[in-house]
C-alpha cells in the first residue's frame, strides 16, 4: 500500500536546492534546480510573500520570476489536491485535481543521476 508520504518522497530531492530558473514552455511551466526539474502541466498558483498569484493571470509570470534564487525548505503533497514547494514565506503549488488538468498528468519531477545531471530515467508523475 502506498501512502501520501511515499508519494511525496521524491519531492525531498528538492529540499535544500536553489531554484535556478523559471521556464515558460508553450503550455506549461518548469522550475529548474541545477539538475532536477519540477514541471507544472496544470497551471500553478502560489504566494510570494503576501502576494497571491495564479498562472497565467495578471502579473503572475513576473511574480514567478521572483522565485529564482529561493532555496526550498519544505515540500508538501496533498493527493488529488496539490503539491507544493516552500521557501520561507513563499509557496509554489501545482494543482492535482481533475478539473485543473488538461490531460492525464498534472506534474512531473525529473530527477538526477549520481553525478548531479538531469536523468530522464528518474521521472515521477502526479
Amino acid at each position: 500500500m502506498t501512502t501520501a508520504d511515499d508519494l511525496a518522497a521524491p519531492l525531498q530531492l528538492l529540499v535544500g536546492r536553489e531554484i535556478s530558473a523559471v521556464c515558460f514552455v508553450r503550455d506549461y511551466v518548469e522550475l529548474h534546480f541545477d539538475g532536477p526539474v519540477l514541471r507544472a502541466l496544470a497551471n500553478p498558483f502560489g504566494l510570494y510573500g503576501c502576494r497571491a498569484w495564479r498562472f497565467p493571470e495578471g502579473q503572475s509570470p513576473v511574480v514567478m520570476l521572483s522565485y529564482i534564487g529561493a532555496v526550498i525548505d519544505h515540500c508538501e503533497l496533498v493527493p488529488d489536491r496539490y503539491l507544493a514547494v516552500d521557501s520561507g514565506e513563499h509557496r509554489f503549488a501545482i494543482p492535482l485535481d481533475e478539473d485543473s488538468r488538461t490531460g492525464p498528468e498534472a506534474a512531473h519531477l525529473v530527477g538526477i543521476d549520481e553525478s548531479g545531471w538531469t536523468d530522464q530515467r528518474q521521472l515521477w508523475i502526479w
